[in-house]
């Protein structure tokens, strides 16, 4: 037997609880169980993005201006950023809205459970279909619409900060928005209004130099746009960065903003965050 389970084993003969770390992965196991269950939810999943994705790639096919690139190969990394943000901010914001309407959060709490495992239950699922759906979308573009893998380490770099801080602060304002729905019947209207409202203005359907300045202002004031820019700014070559509202991906700008809602996000979740509904009390 080996040292940890050794420890594990001891801990356990004690009576003691194991950490939020470890309660914290073994239900991750579970979410992620449980979600590949929905065989219905999976396909739409993985399906929605590839599908739209198809049908503008299909529609838009010439090429923009003189930047060398499609508007097929501009909608592969829109599409990836808004999966990403789907696979955490809808998803969190409907599944946990739901979780609480069903009372599952108040028996949770009410269990030795660290509260803390809960959300880490919840980052690991959000982690794994976020890794999928984006290694499927990347495997589509690069096999029919063009798109080059980054051949240097840096641009490789770059992707995987956008996509952590991207994707972390998606799902901490999932996590916030999911307090708003005051039942589990009106979770998908509250929080897929707005997201497809954000993806109209973040340049995921239609191209950020064809969107009004004012919308494009109001789109910067949330992670998807950025999101969106800095995968642009990953898989595209530089000759399309003239088609962005500043003229160039912005790479520090998208760090200190998607930083920033990491931030903004947590305090919100502090804020907001209830195990209960209103009229439980």
């Amino acid at each position: 037997m080996t040292t940890t389970g050794v420890r594990a084993t001891a801990r356990e003969s004690a009576g003691i609880m194991p950490g939020a770390w470890r309660i914290g992965l073994l239900r991750g196991a579970l979410e992620i169980k449980q979600f590949f269950r929905l065989r219905e939810q999976v396909v739409f999943t993985f399906s929605f993005p590839v599908v739209f994705l198809f049908l503008f790639a299909s529609i838009f096919r010439d090429r923009v201006g003189h930047t060398g690139v499609t508007a097929s190969q501009l909608y592969v990394p829109a599409m990836m950023a808004s999966g990403i943000m789907a696979t955490s901010f809808q998803s969190l914001g409907i599944s946990i809205a739901v979780e609480r309407d069903e009372k599952v959060l108040r028996r949770l709490r009410g269990t030795p459970m660290p509260p803390a495992a809960y959300f880490l239950g919840k980052i690991w699922l959000v982690l794994f279909t976020a890794v999928l759906e984006t290694a499927i979308l990347l495997a589509v573009g690069t096999a029919f619409y063009g798109v080059h893998l980054p051949s240097d380490a840096g641009r490789w770099l770059d992707f995987g900060w956008i996509f952590v801080l991207g994707l972390t602060g998606c799902a901490l304002l999932g996590i916030a928005i999911s307090s708003v729905p005051r039942s589990a019947k009106s979770a998908s209207s509250v929080v897929v209004l707005p997201f497809l409202v954000i993806q109209f203005i973040s340049g995921v359907y239609i191209s950020v130099d064809t969107i009004p300045g004012w919308m494009l202002d109001i789109g910067a004031l949330f992670p998807l746009k950025w999101l969106c820019q800095g995968l642009r700014g990953v898989f595209l070559p530089d000759s399309a960065k003239v088609l962005e509202q500043a003229g160039s991906w912005e790479f520090g700008r998208i760090a200190l903003v998607l930083a920033a809602w990491c931030a903004g996000g947590l305090a919100l979740c502090l804020l907001t965050f209830r195990w209960k509904n209103r009229r439980d009390g």
